[in-house]
């Protein structure tokens, strides 16, 4: 008989530790080879354990974990942060990108029809003006 108390899926360990809103999301980023099991590429069933190094990346951001617990339930942000321990490197590259994209804000929103103000800044940028 196997021990399986100390493994859990990929899948369901993702969405239990909040990465993913959706298991399914989950199970797809990690077919897509979003998430890397021990520098490896894992299938969504793929069983991890305690001590496992996963590489997840949400977009732009890119998480390196090491698992820490394991739970098949979703539970409040604060439980499902002590499944995992996140390097300082990660933490400083996320932070170091997020503040990056911030600084390259758009010139102007679309929300519904442009502004006065926004019209001409469309126009000068078509025509240089």
């Amino acid at each position: 008989m196997k021990d399986d108390a100390n493994k859990l899926r990929i899948d369901k360990w993702l969405w239990a530790a909040r990465f993913f809103k959706t298991r399914s999301l989950a199970a797809d980023a990690v077919a897509s080879g979003k998430v890397l099991v021990n520098e490896v590429r894992a299938k969504p069933a793929k069983a991890v354990t305690a001590g496992d190094r996963l590489d997840v990346r949400i977009g732009q951001y890119q998480f390196l974990l090491e698992v820490l617990a394991l739970s098949s339930k979703r539970g409040p942000a604060p439980e499902a942060q002590q499944l995992y321990r996140e390097s300082d490197a990660s933490r400083e590259r996320r932070a170091a990108l997020a503040a990056q994209l911030k600084a390259e804000a758009p010139l102007f929103s679309f929300r519904g029809r442009p502004t006065k103000r926004d019209r001409r800044l469309i126009e000068r940028l078509k025509h240089g003006k």
